[in-house]
């Protein structure tokens, strides 16, 4: 079950890794469902798309870049959804996404429906 759902998760998380290593924040957003919620620790509950994509641009404000993923597992939870885990880091940051719940779209696209991710501290582990 769901092995094309794994590649097609693969696909848009790179194709979310390229918007954001790009400084696209709305097309980083473009790739969350419109009522998506994300949790970011130590930041907070984003609602919906435009707060997400206001998150994103805050960050790249900042010169956030270079995310890559490491340790990444993707499951598929049933016949149209996925849920991503991973190690993630920054030029400036670290930390460990718990949840990216990836949902096959109509258009045969996949979106972020829920993105739980946190910072961690290097000294912490």
């Amino acid at each position: 079950m769901g092995t094309g759902l794994i590649e097609k998760t693969q696909a848009a998380s790179e194709l979310w890794k390229s918007f954001f290593n790009k400084g696209d924040a709305v097309g980083c957003a473009s790739m969350y469902e419109q009522n998506a919620h994300m949790f970011a620790q130590p930041f907070g509950l984003f609602q919906g798309r435009h707060q997400i994509e206001a998150f994103w641009q805050n960050l790249i404000a900042q010169g956030f870049t270079d995310v890559s993923y490491t340790d990444i597992n993707i499951e598929a939870v049933d016949k149209s959804s996925t849920v991503l885990s991973s190690n993630w880091k920054m030029n400036n940051a670290q930390g460990v996404i718990t949840r990216e719940l990836w949902v096959l779209q109509d258009d045969g696209s996949m979106r972020l429906r829920e993105d739980h991710f946190e910072v961690v501290d290097p000294s912490d582990k």
